[in-house]
């Protein structure tokens, strides 16, 4: 969620602007050279700042790696980087909500930053076992809370029992990406707007089947 501060409070607005320009260095720096490899030194001259205004911002480097990957969550259209914020498909009954949901997500994962970003994790991750904490963190987990928290406000309305509401958001999340993911991480194939509006329909129809059958 980007912040916006008042003409009265330049200290603040400078700040924010050193935070996203670190940020946003760390991004390329990471897509470039992957977690390990990327500098922080080179982060810090790439922003125009010093390592200690770096450190000030960011206590480590993973710290720095979860900000750039919240960053990259808060481009979805529904804000899904800030786990407090109510999506506007949470009002809406379930044959309108899911499809919203899921073409947001399939937007977001599908996103080239958002693919770039889990190519370092993977690539990483057996070094750093943080990394993937940190990914599930910002980006898996905070998708799955929003679902879970959408089937807490409709189960009793849609008449669903849902005994593991987690459960139930991976299984959706699954379905999402069955072979449209994997076909796009691997540059197989570049979904237009129709084809992800098309597979976030034919998912929130299985899903709907799924909770109407009481499968979590």
């Amino acid at each position: 969620m980007v912040k916006t501060w008042s003409a009265d409070n330049p200290k603040a607005a400078l700040m924010a602007r050193k935070r996203a320009a670190i940020v946003e260095a760390a991004l390329s720096a990471f897509l470039d050279a992957g977690y390990a490899e990327a500098s922080v030194n080179h982060i810090a001259a790439a922003a125009g700042v010093s390592i200690k205004t770096l450190y000030r911002h960011f206590e480590s480097k993973d710290e720095l790696f979860a900000a750039v990957m919240h960053a990259a969550c808060g481009d979805a259209s529904d804000g899904s980087g800030d786990e407090t914020t109510v999506p506007a498909w949470y009002d809406a009954p379930p044959a309108e909500a899911l499809p919203q949901a899921g073409a947001e997500y399939l937007r977001n994962v599908l996103s080239a930053d958002q693919l770039a970003l889990y190519r370092v994790v993977t690539r990483d991750a057996h070094r750093f076992p943080e990394l993937a904490k940190r990914y599930h963190e910002e980006t898996t987990g905070g998708r799955d809370a929003k679902f879970a928290g959408y089937l807490d406000r409709w189960a009793i309305r849609a008449g669903w029992t849902v005994h593991d509401k987690r459960v139930a958001a991976q299984m959706f999340a699954a379905l999402l990406k069955a072979h449209i993911f994997d076909e796009t991480l691997l540059g197989l194939t570049e979904p237009s707007e129709a084809d992800i509006v098309k597979k976030a329909h034919e998912a929130s129809a299985s899903m709907l089947t799924l909770l109407d059958d009481e499968r979590f």
